[in-house]
Parts: structure tokens; C-alpha cells; sequence
């Protein structure tokens, strides 16, 4: 019996020792952890319960029969992180470059397939060169396996990657299905064609920096979710994250202690929309001020500016901020701020996460460029999610809420639960200076003064519909209120909407426009 159990450290010892000094050295001299130390420091201490580090691959061609180690490129298991539960996944590049084998794949789809039972959230460590070339089609069809589970999964429990390394070709599609990305800077590589095919093809000359870093898709291509400086600030939100998430789509987000009793008013929220419709102020003033501690995590943080998503607590309560930034493209709405919003709101809305949407929208971005590539499509995309999604949903709006854009913001006529509007809200079909234009166009040609008639019939338009108190005459408004009283009124709407059900119309999925 004890020779037995030397066999299994000895075979223990190899796989944790991964492909062997020479290349731990070498992933640490490229500023990268391995594999099992990306997991430690991920995960509560202690908590990895590794399955699997025995598999060994079952290829021969081209001497693999030679090289086989235990574990075959990837760590697999369960942990927790903050005492709840996780599965994980964790690609290790010392052994064959991390490369996808037939082997390595059944390791992830096993994994993935238990948190589906179990209902308890996926989290892959990406650090591969690819699918194993030696096992061809075998290890092509892994990585459609693992495609397959990242789809099916999807709304069930929440997935989240980390890029590590490189991640090419096909590899980049199991990323790409999860809910979010987090990326290192210099080190995290996405690309479906690296810079010699580009090269080759279209005859540009591009870094691989340029073309998939960090940086790129955090901010040009929003594929990244999240990027940062190191891996430990990567494993660092990816924790912080996880605490806002539910474990699976019937569970709720854990709840923190909050103490009711407090006072609630806040005074600084009645300076921060400026006296000057046409002035910029910056919404990130009045999120901090509505959400718990200060303490909100923003996703998406570099793409698309000119909408801000992420998550926040308000008495206590896991909530998604939808919200318009003035300070960029004045809030208005285009194709990537579209998008981001709609991929937001539907994450949310799958795993029972209250929506705090906060408007100052002056409209979608005219343009042939945005024309041509379809704001209708990407903007409709936003307004489906938000019609979709049952769960609270509380709007605030703090200034301009003008043409279709107030109806795509969570507005009452598309099932907003509670919307209410600051005395600075302006709702109407446009701006006050375009309506003028169009209404008193000829008043304006034929008067005498035309610039001094504009001004006095926008001041005549302003002061009849550029405020709130017509569409809270229809019911459109829930209350008007002063803007130091939002925290409490939303706390307040929060715990109230707590037992709220709704549904949808029966059907086997919706075609939202994608």
C-alpha cells in the first residue's frame, strides 16, 4: 500500500513541476506566472481542489509518444473565491506552449460540464499557443467541444476569461463567447490571424501589440472587458467582480449588511448638473454618490466612453449602472455605445441584476460613417434589451432625454419600473434650437431679426417642454424630485422591487438584431 502512495507523489511532484524548471524560468523572465500560481492566487487560500492531474495525452505522431507529462498543459478543479464556489480552469504554457490536445480539452469540458450541474460560475486562465498541431483535427474538435459548452452555459452560470499570453485563431472564440474578458498589458495577445498572415494578406505592416494587445481591445475593438498592468491586478477584479455575480441564473447576488437607519441625503448631488444646458459635467460625480461606499467597478472602462456600465451596490443590493457621459461626445449614443449597453443590460437582466439607468442623452450620433454601419441595427440592440429584461429596472434622469434615445433608455413605455427625473430634466422629441428651427421656420426667415427671434422662441420652447413636469403631467414620470434626495428614493425603489416578477412571451429564443 505505501509503495502505492509514493507512486502517486512521485506522479504529483511531476505534474506540479509542469514542463520543468527551464520554462517556469522562462515564463517568470517574461514578467508571467505559471499555471498553479495564477490559481493560488486567484482563490481563497487552501480551497484548489485539483481533478485530473494525471491525464496524459494519447497521441504518438511526430515522437508525442516521447513527451508525456501529467496534466497535459492545463490544471483543472474547483475553489472558492470569498468562501463561494468556482470552477476554474488554468492553461499551463510550460508544458507543449499550453497548446490545446484532444486530452487537454476533455480536462475544460469536464470541468465545465460539473459547474453546469452544480450551478456555480467557469473562470479560464488563457495561456496557449494553440490547438496541438501534431494531433491535428483531434485537437480542432476539442476546441469545438469547449465552443459548444461556452454557448450552452451562456445565461446559466457566469463565465469569465482571463487572457494571459497568446490566444490565437480558434482559440479566441471561447473568450469571446464568455461574459468577461480581462487582459494584461504587453503580455495578453488576441488575434484571429497574427501579424505575418496580415501581413502576407493585406499587406500591412503591424505589432502584435497593435493588432491584439491589451490595449486594443480594451479600447478600439471592446473585446476586452478589462485590461491592467499585471497579472496580480487581473486576479485582484476578477475577485472583486465575482463578489457583485450570482452563482448561477437562479441565484441572486450576495447581499452586504447595510444599515438603514443612516441619512441619506446628499447635498453635493444639487451642484453637479450645470445651470447651462450646453455644459459638460462628469457622471462618474453622480454614481459615486449613489452607490454604496463609493464603490463601484466599471466594466468596459476605455471603450466607448461615451456610455458607462457597471457594478455597484445601493442598500446593499448587487445593481448594473447603465449611464450617459456627458463629459464625452456629450452622452450621446452611437454604435459601440450601443452595443456595450445591450451586451450589459442582457448579462444583467440572465442573472437577476437590478439596472440603475442614469440619462442625459442628447440623442444617436448622426453621420453617413454611423449610417452606413448601421446605428439603426446597433441601436436597436440596446433598445431590445432593455424591453427584454424583466428584472428592477429604475431610471433617473438628470438633464437632456431628447428624441428616441429617452424611449431606448429604460423609459417608462418600455416596462422602466420606477422613473423619476431631476428639475433639470429636458424631455422632448429634440433640443430646443433644432425644434425652433423646424416649428417657426418661417416666422424666423420672415422676421426682421432672425437670430434674436430664434432666441426668444427657444426660450418660449424651453420653458414650455425642455422640463419634466409635462411628462410627469402623463404618468411618463413617476416623481420629479430634488437631486439630493436620488440615493434614498433609490434605495427605497431597490428593496421594494426585490419581489418584483415579470415575464415574457413563451417562445424557443428571441431574434434580437444582431
Amino acid at each position: 500500500m505505501k509503495d502505492n502512495w509514493k507512486e502517486i507523489e512521485k506522479l504529483r511532484a511531476e505534474a506540479k513541476l509542469g514542463g520543468g524548471e527551464k520554462r517556469i524560468k522562462a515564463q517568470h523572465d517574461k514578467g508571467k506566472l505559471t499555471a498553479r500560481e495564477r490559481i493560488e492566487l486567484l482563490v481563497d487560500e487552501g480551497s484548489f481542489e485539483e481533478i485530473d492531474m494525471f491525464v496524459k495525452h494519447r497521441a504518438a505522431d511526430f515522437g508525442l509518444d516521447k513527451m508525456k507529462l501529467p496534466g497535459d498543459g492545463v490544471v483543472t478543479g474547483f475553489a472558492k473565491i470569498n468562501n463561494r464556489p468556482v470552477g476554474i480552469f488554468s492553461q499551463d504554457f510550460t508544458v507543449f506552449g499550453g497548446s490545446l490536445s484532444e486530452a487537454h480539452a476533455e480536462k475544460i469540458c469536464k470541468v465545465m460540464d460539473q459547474c453546469l450541474k452544480i450551478g456555480i460560475p467557469i473562470i479560464g486562465l488563457n495561456d496557449s499557443g494553440g490547438a496541438r498541431i501534431q494531433e491535428g483535427v483531434v485537437s480542432l474538435g476539442g476546441y469545438a467541444e469547449i465552443f459548444l459548452r461556452n454557448t450552452l452555459a451562456s445565461g446559466v452560470v457566469p463565465q469569465i476569461s482571463a487572457v494571459l499570453g497568446p490566444c490565437a485563431g480558434g482559440a479566441v472564440y471561447s473568450p469571446a463567447i464568455t461574459d468577461f474578458i480581462f487582459m494584461v498589458q504587453q503580455t495578453s495577445h488576441m488575434f484571429v490571424t497574427g501579424p505575418n498572415v496580415v501581413k502576407t494578406v493585406t499587406h500591412e505592416e503591424v505589432t502584435f501589440e497593435d493588432l491584439g494587445g491589451a490595449a486594443t481591445h480594451a479600447s478600439k475593438s471592446g473585446v476586452a472587458h478589462f485590461s491592467f498592468d499585471s497579472e496580480i491586478e487581473v486576479f485582484q477584479n476578477i475577485r472583486k467582480l465575482f463578489d457583485f455575480l450570482p452563482l448561477n441564473w437562479k441565484d441572486r447576488s450576495p447581499e452586504k449588511e447595510f444599515d438603514f437607519t443612516k441619512d441619506f441625503i446628499e447635498p453635493k448631488l444639487d451642484d453637479i448638473v450645470p445651470e447651462n444646458p450646453n455644459k459638460p459635467y462628469n457622471m462618474y460625480d453622480i454614481i459615486c454618490m449613489l452607490v454604496d461606499d463609493h464603490d463601484f467597478l466599471e466594466v468596459h472602462k476605455y471603450y466607448a466612453q461615451n456610455l458607462i456600465v457597471g457594478f455597484g451596490r445601493i442598500g446593499g443590493m448587487t445593481v448594473g449602472v447603465v449611464a450617459n457621459q456627458p463629459s464625452v461626445l456629450a452622452g450621446v449614443l452611437d454604435i459601440n455605445a450601443s452595443t456595450k449597453g445591450a451586451r450589459f443590460v442582457r448579462f444583467c437582466d440572465a442573472f437577476n441584476i437590478p439596472l440603475l439607468v442614469l440619462e442625459d442623452v442628447p440623442g444617436f450620433l448622426p453621420g453617413t460613417e454611423q449610417e452606413w454601419n448601421g446605428i439603426i441595427r446597433h441601436g436597436a440592440k440596446l433598445l431590445f434589451a432593455f424591453c427584454e429584461a424583466t428584472v428592477p429596472k429604475v431610471t433617473v434622469i438628470t438633464r437632456k432625454a431628447y428624441g428616441g434615445a429617452y424611449d431606448v433608455m429604460n423609459s417608462k413605455h418600455i416596462r422602466g419600473d420606477f422613473n423619476i427625473a431631476w428639475p433639470t430634466a429636458e424631455i422632448a422629441v429634440m433640443g430646443p434650437k433644432g425644434a425652433v428651427e423646424i416649428i417657426f421656420k418661417k416666422e424666423i426667415e420672415s422676421s426682421e431679426n432672425p437670430e434674436k427671434k430664434v432666441q426668444e422662441k427657444v426660450e418660449e420652447y424651453r420653458e414650455k417642454f425642455a422640463n419634466p413636469f409635462i411628462a410627469a403631467e402623463r404618468g411618463y414620470l413617476d416623481d420629479v424630485i430634488k437631486p439630493r434626495e436620488t440615493r434614498q428614493k433609490l434605495i427605497n425603489a431597490f428593496q421594494l422591487l426585490k419581489t418584483k416578477v415579470d415575464s415574457n412571451p413563451k417562445k424557443k429564443h428571441c431574434n434580437i438584431p444582431l
